[in-house]
């Protein structure tokens, strides 16, 4: 019935809006910060995103699945990512033990949005990361084209041999010189490629263009990153006020808000966590002048990474704008989680990821960023990105779980240029999308029952609701719990955060976390305890769950 009713709902708004079905368009950041984007108090040089966000919708509360992987999961199926096999990581399949949700790869209970638009007559194409299993690759998933890689969460950006191009049989359409090649504009390149593709009349697209900049290991041209250098000498600590002050100006941060201190280093082995496990992270000043200059060419090497991500949205625009196609693509843009604490605030390299973490001085320090080098940014540097969100990636705090979204498309958006501050969900990208473009959610596929879809269609909103009908999202990732009910949020942590009981937070009081009401109000944190629970059965995490045994 819920198929149905979107599939009428999109049918609906497709006629009423216009006669051609919209292009549309998914754009996936990977570890970017809540706030790294211009748009929502970056200082990062993002103008072409920063555009789509003007003439857009701006969403404040748009969550994730805290890790890479279930986000993929969640957003390609519209399922929690549990339900899609995917509970915490594409390892290996561990569901003979722990239950299908374990499965760490996309099961046949699920579609894709390109498995459900495929049908609808779109063109589908797939560019950048997958990271959701490597037995079934995108063609297989239903995408006609893909470019990038298929195996693990990254690659080395200026390693050409990692990046493949699928079908098999397809000749690489973009040849690279010695010495040219740099996967996000590789990934920028091929994604216009496969725009300039013959389709047929009126036949819409589908572009997945999911980025793995700026994941560590951190690469950019070094012309890129210097750019910023002077800018991230000045330290965490003076970035994050000026952030939250233009995050003041632009209106997204309100009077529910606070300006959180640094939030603390996950506990971990002191050789991994730099000594500052459990800690905060310190303060700027308190870093020595050499670590100060190796931590701002990390970060510049980051800020370039999505530099150059917008630098392909501008050019995925102009083709759109010369086509005349800009005003009927749905845009969306968004990260798989919240900035990356791995491992401490001074980050790491690769010869050292369970070591010290490399100091580099001198002429060293020019080599940051470039091939053969592997590094991260580090705690530190993840809280001025998640400004002013507590915590980072792998958590359920709202540093970890929260993303920026933006939404652009001309004939379908009422309202642009504003904030929207109904939480949303990466789940709810394969029911705006279907709704959008008329398509339908199978019951089945290729044989198999399909779980149905778990998300809410956003339409209401591109047409100019304030608010989605109140309903209630849960979250888990190794451990780290969430509920979201209204405007209340129960959360936990795991191992590696010192508190790992449950806490209680009035979302809409306190949009950051700061005020615990757990002993306060005992009798609704057991509710929505409960209420977590039977959410966690349901979707079959272990030890809630309990996976029968086989004979």
């Amino acid at each position: 019935m819920k198929a149905l009713v979107h599939l009428a709902l999109g049918i609906l708004f497709s006629t009423a809006c216009f006669a051609q079905k919209p292009n549309i368009i998914v754009i996936l950041l990977d570890d970017m910060g809540y706030s790294d984007l211009g748009a929502y108090g970056g200082e990062v040089h993002t103008p072409n995103i920063d555009r789509l966000a003007a003439n857009g919708l701006r969403f404040t509360q748009n969550y994730n699945s805290a890790r890479c992987c279930p986000s993929r999961a969640a957003l390609l199926t519209g399922l929690y990512s549990h339900q899609a096999g995917i509970a915490d990581f594409t390892s290996s399949d561990q569901s003979a033990h722990r239950g299908p949700a374990y499965l760490n790869r996309l099961n046949k209970q699920c579609v894709t949005l390109a498995e459900v638009l495929k049908p609808a007559g779109y063109a589908t194409y797939a560019v950048g990361k997958w990271h959701v299993g490597h037995t079934e690759d995108p063609i297989m998933r239903g995408f006609d084209e893909f470019y990038g890689f298929i195996r693990g969460h990254s690659q080395r950006q200026w390693n050409r041999q990692a990046y493949i191009r699928l079908p098999a049989d397809r000749t690489p359409e973009i040849q690279f010189e010695e010495g040219e090649f740099y996967a996000t504009e590789a990934f920028n390149a091929y994604a216009i490629e496969f725009l300039k593709k013959p389709r047929k009349p009126d036949q819409p697209f589908f572009l997945y263009l999911a980025h793995s900049s700026p994941h560590f290991p951190l690469h950019a041209p070094a012309a890129t990153r210097d750019t910023y250098l002077d800018t991230y000498r000045k330290g965490w600590d003076q970035l994050r006020k000026e952030r939250y002050e233009r995050q003041q100006m632009s209106g997204l941060a309100t009077a529910s808000w606070s300006f959180t201190p640094l939030s603390e280093v996950p506990v971990d082995e002191d050789k991994i966590a730099n000594g500052f496990a459990g800690k905060p992270n310190p303060d700027w000043d308190d870093v020595p002048a050499a670590r100060q200059e190796d931590l701002a060419y990390r970060m510049a090497t980051f800020a370039a990474m999505i530099e150059h991500v917008d630098r392909g949205v501008g050019r995925i625009i102009k083709l759109l704008e010369t086509s005349g196609e800009l005003d009927n693509t749905l845009i969306l843009l968004t990260s798989d989680n919240g900035a990356c604490y791995e491992w401490g605030p001074f980050g790491f390299d690769e010869s050292s990821r369970m070591g010290k973490t490399i100091l580099h001085e001198g002429e060293q320090l020019r080599h940051i960023g470039g091939p053969g080098t592997y590094h991260s940014v580090g705690s530190a540097w993840s809280c001025l990105s998640n400004t002013p969100l507590r915590l980072y990636k792998h958590f359920n705090h709202e540093g970890g779980n929260c993303s920026p979204l933006i939404a652009h498309w001309p004939k379908g958006i009422d309202k642009p240029n504003r904030w929207v501050r109904t939480p949303v969900h990466l789940i709810d990208f394969m029911p705006t999308i279907q709704d959008a473009a008329g398509a339908e959610y199978p019951q089945h596929f290729h044989g198999h029952d399909i779980n149905p879809s778990e998300g809410t269609s956003l339409l209401p909103v591109f047409q100019g609701a304030e608010t989605l009908p109140a309903r209630t999202l849960c979250f888990d990732h190794f451990e780290s719990s969430a509920i979201r009910d209204g405007d209340w949020k129960l959360v936990r942590g795991n191992q590696r955060y010192k508190q790992r009981t449950w806490e209680l937070y009035n979302i809409a009081n306190d949009r950051c976390e700061t005020k615990d009401l757990i002993n306060e109000m005992p009798e609704l944190a057991t509710k929505l305890e409960a209420k977590w629970t039977e959410w966690a059965k349901r979707v079959k995490i272990t030890p809630y769950y309990q996976h029968p045994k086989k004979p």
